[in-house]
């Protein structure tokens, strides 16, 4: 008896961009978080490229602070504080319904934490998760690859921004392909100095 393996394509009318409690708080703490913050920077310029609806939470913002102010989340479907390490809230959940998604792109912290976690919800729920392997990370980076492994065991793709924004667009006839490669291009030097993606490059990322 085969097993049906899940083929996890994308598209922009049926996706979203979660943002996981990028805070000003964890700055010198999370491990390259610069580079995290860049990997979002850039998917938050895809996603309202591409008109693809944004949520973002906040973990405990009374502590840790708002989101960071180098992100640009004034255009975000859903901004919202929470106590609970996934981003699966109810709230969230009736974003997603209203807008028929299918797939979440997911970025932030912590990887082993907050983003592990809402993963594992979403899958649990029947959405196709994609994993920015290039933009999650944690205080502990040894806790980077574990969790990565883990989430792709439950049925996460793990995978990259630049390769999930090529998807997102699929045909370089796509009407708004231009605006992508251009993105693409803005952002060639830094993904190539990242090295939350040269530290998982080894095995633990997969398109």
């Amino acid at each position: 008896m085969s097993l049906t393996r899940k083929i996890a394509k994308i598209a922009p009318q049926s996706s979203a961009l979660f943002v996981c409690d990028i805070q000003e708080r964890f700055k010198g703490v999370i491990w390259q978080f610069p580079s995290v913050i860049t990997v979002a920077n850039k998917m938050l310029k895809v996603s309202k490229h591409l008109d693809i609806p944004i949520v973002v939470t906040e973990q405990y913002p009374k502590a840790f602070g708002p989101t960071v102010q180098e992100l640009d989340i004034s255009d975000s479907a859903l901004t919202m504080s929470k106590t609970k390490f996934s981003m699966f809230l109810p709230e969230v959940e009736t974003v997603l319904k209203k807008n028929n998604t299918k797939s979440v792109i997911l970025v932030g912290i912590e990887s082993h934490v907050c983003v592990l976690q809402t993963a594992l919800d979403l899958l649990e729920n029947n959405y196709d998760v994609h994993v920015l392997a290039d933009g999650v990370s944690s205080q502990n980076h040894s806790e980077i690859g574990i969790a990565l492994q883990r989430m792709r065991s439950a049925g996460a793709t793990i995978t990259t921004s630049e390769s999930v924004m090529f998807q997102l667009v699929s045909d370089s006839k796509h009407e708004k392909f231009k605006g992508i490669s251009a993105l693409v291009k803005e952002y060639m030097e830094a993904g190539k100095v990242n090295q939350i993606l040269q530290k998982v490059g080894g095995g633990n990322a997969s398109n």
